[in-house]
C-alpha cells in the first residue's frame, strides 16, 4: 500500500517546468536576414539563434529581441525577464555606434568617407558604449540571477576580388567589430556575464565569400543586408551560445531553404 501511495503522490506532482530563455538584443538576435521574418518593426525570425537553442534545448522562449534595439531599447526589453528565467542572452551595441549609418556610408561613399565614418564609430565605441553596456547589465542582474550570455558579432565580410566593397572599406569595417568586441567582452566579464565571440564561427564565412553566411547587399528587403542568414544563425550563433552555457549538445545541420518573406 506504500509503495501504491508513493506512486499516486508522484503522479499527481505538477511536471517541473521548463527552462526559460529570455532574448535580448537587436537584429542581430531577432534573427533579420535569416527569412521568414515577422512583418511588424521587430523582424524576429523562428530561424534565429534564440529560437533555434530554445527549442533544442527544451526551454520556454521570451523573445523579446528587436530590429534596430539600442542599450536603451534593451534596458526596456530587461522588464520581460520573470522569476522563472534561467538563461538570458543578449546582443546589442551595434546600432548605438550607428550601424545603418556606417554601412550607408560605406556601401555608397568612397574609401575615405568609409573609413571617416568607421573612426568615428569606434570612437563612440571606446568612449560611450561601456557606460551604455553597464547600465544595460546591471538592469539585466538586478532583475535575476540566471546565467547571462553576452554575444558578440560576426566580422562582416570575406577577402573576395568580386566583393561590393573594395579592400579598404572590409577591412575598416572587421576592425570596428573587433573593437566592438574587445570592448563588449570587458563589460560582460566586468558584470559577471559570459561573452561569447562569433568571429572565429564565422571565420571564412562573411559577405562575399564563396559560402556566406552574411547577406550582401539585398534589393528587396533591403534590410536584410548585411545581416547573418538562417545557416549563420544555426551553424555560427549556435554553437557559440551551446558553448557559452557549457557545450551543452545541439544538433547543427544544414538549414531547411529559408521562407520567402
Amino acid at each position: 500500500m506504500k509503495m501504491i501511495a508513493v506512486a499516486l503522490l508522484m503522479s499527481l506532482a505538477p511536471a517541473p517546468a521548463a527552462p526559460e530563455h529570455v532574448a535580448l538584443g537587436d537584429s542581430y538576435a531577432a534573427g533579420l536576414g535569416a527569412g521568414g521574418e515577422s512583418s511588424d518593426s521587430c523582424r524576429r525570425s523562428s530561424r534565429a539563434h534564440p529560437a533555434l537553442w530554445a527549442e533544442r534545448a527544451g526551454a520556454s522562449l521570451v523573445f523579446a529581441a528587436c530590429s534596430g534595439a539600442t542599450t536603451v531599447e534593451v534596458t526596456r526589453q530587461a522588464s520581460r525577464i520573470t522569476p522563472a528565467t534561467t538563461l538570458v542572452t543578449i546582443t546589442v551595441g551595434g546600432n548605438d555606434a550607428g550601424f545603418a549609418d556606417v554601412m550607408t556610408t560605406c556601401a555608397l561613399g568612397k574609401d575615405e568617407a568609409c573609413e571617416e565614418r568607421v573612426a568615428r564609430a569606434e570612437a563612440f565605441v571606446r568612449d560611450e558604449l561601456p557606460a551604455r553596456l553597464d547600465g544595460v547589465y546591471a538592469a539585466v542582474r538586478e532583475r535575476t540571477s540566471a546565467e547571462v550570455v553576452v554575444l558578440g558579432y560576426p566580422h562582416l565580410f570575406s577577402d573576395s576580388a568580386l566583393c561590393v566593397m573594395g579592400e579598404r572599406k572590409r577591412d575598416a569595417l572587421n576592425g570596428a567589430v573587433d573593437v566592438l568586441a574587445e570592448v563588449t567582452a570587458a563589460r560582460a566579464e566586468e558584470a559577471g556575464f559570459t561573452y561569447a565571440d562569433v568571429r572565429d564561427e564565422f571565420a571564412g564565412h562573411g559577405a562575399c565569400a564563396a559560402d556566406a553566411w552574411i547577406n550582401g547587399l539585398v534589393l528587396l528587403p533591403t534590410d536584410r543586408s548585411f545581416h547573418p542568414t538562417a545557416r549563420g544563425q544555426e551553424s555560427g550563433y549556435l554553437p557559440a551560445l551551446a558553448a557559452a552555457v557549457g557545450g551543452a549538445a545541439v544538433e547543427v545541420g544544414e538549414p531547411a531553404p529559408a521562407p520567402a518573406g
